[in-house]
């Protein structure tokens, strides 16, 4: 687009006037003649009305030289003006579209699909929804830890096999560090339970989901990236029967009144006793079938009471935590295991491979 010259007035005359206002008025009419698309009107409306270098700024830079007397004229002109390049301005100056541009607005619209729950979400979700049911609130936390809060205040003392950089993925650059500030993806939800009881006093009764990072090599049960539920009920008078009892109604409550549970001895370091858990197979109901390994039961969590020497370190920001006055139990379930049981899904890297006509199932 060529420049436009502002030209002088060297006076203020009826006729000098109507020279310089006839004159910004054509060569806008020259400028929107070459206006024939909707980008090209846009530069059009900044070249002449845009705020700081439009071109009727500077026709009103010039014109305010105008004398007392004549300024009453000259303002006059100038807005009606400037009323006729805003009219002009407007998408009317674009060519009228061609027939087989016009849209019909009585037709229907397109429809966009409405989206659905992940898998994974809708399973964590209802597992939380029937912890939520029995009083527990829902703890969450950040998936970059410290060592301290993933390993040390869970009983995980130094040259634990966890603490393998074969299982855990590390932050670099941490070497510098003492042990307990070096950063990791945290390798379970269990941090926010140190968390939790250094801001709350027992009584105290979360469910934790969340995703966790470990260095896993992927294949159709195991991913580097995955999800669990844990759970920590903390109290005075806390047995053993009242995780039984707790986590027996939350199996019935999540795969039907008819499944059974069983634990059987294990070894967690942050729970002293600690037990896998155990139910009856949802799909052969208990009679034996390929899924259980003709057993009849399949493992689903771990759980336990929680050591002391767990609310010893909670106990530090959080005397309430005395070992000899409470007691407590914790459990944690993989979310990716008990969708693949309830959906009846073979390979764990379905979930993340993005696949619509995999998702679209789930709707």
């Amino acid at each position: 687009m060529p420049p436009t010259e502002i030209p002088e007035l060297k006076d203020y005359s009826s006729d000098s006037l109507d020279s310089f206002f006839s004159f910004i008025l054509a060569q806008f009419d020259r400028d929107a003649a070459g206006a024939d698309t909707v980008d090209a009107v846009e530069q059009l409306r900044i070249r002449w009305i845009g705020r700081k270098q439009g071109l009727l700024t500077r026709v009103g830079e010039v014109l305010k030289g105008a004398p007392a007397e004549a300024r009453r004229e000259v303002g006059k002109r100038f807005n009606t003006l400037k009323s006729n390049i805003d009219a002009r301005l407007s998408l009317d100056v674009l060519p009228p579209p061609a027939a087989d541009e016009v849209i019909d607005i009585t037709l229907p619209g397109t429809r966009r699909a409405l989206g659905a729950e992940h898998p994974l979400i809708r399973t964590m979700n209802e597992i939380v929804r029937v912890f939520a049911a029995m009083g527990y609130s829902v703890g969450l936390g950040p998936e970059v830890e410290t060592d301290y809060y993933n390993f040390e205040s869970l009983n995980f003392p130094p040259g634990h096999p966890a603490r393998d950089t074969q299982d855990t993925l590390v932050i670099v650059n941490q070497e510098r560090k003492p042990l307990r500030e070096r950063l990791l993806m945290r390798t379970h939800t269990s941090p926010v339970q140190i968390h939790t009881m250094e801001q709350q006093p027992p009584p105290l009764r979360i469910v934790i989901p969340g995703r966790v990072h470990r260095n896993d090599a992927a294949d159709a049960t195991h991913s580097p990236i995955f999800h669990q539920v844990e759970g920590l009920c903390v109290d005075t008078n806390i047995t053993f029967s009242d995780l039984k009892g707790t986590l027996d109604h939350a199996m019935k409550a999540f795969f039907g009144a008819s499944v059974k549970t069983r634990f059987f001895p294990s070894f967690f370091p942050f729970t002293e006793p600690s037990a896998d858990v155990q139910i009856s197979c949802i799909f052969c109901g208990g009679r034996g079938c390929r899924k259980c390994k003709q057993s009849g039961w399949i493992e689903l969590l771990g759980c336990g009471m929680v050591d002391p020497a767990v609310f010893a370190f909670a106990a530090r920001q959080q005397p309430a935590y005395d070992a000899k006055k409470i007691s407590g139990f914790a459990f944690g379930m993989g979310v990716e295991r008990i969708a693949m049981m309830k959906y009846g899904i073979g390979d764990i890297g379905q979930f993340y491979s993005g696949d619509m006509r995999f998702l679209e199932q789930f709707r």
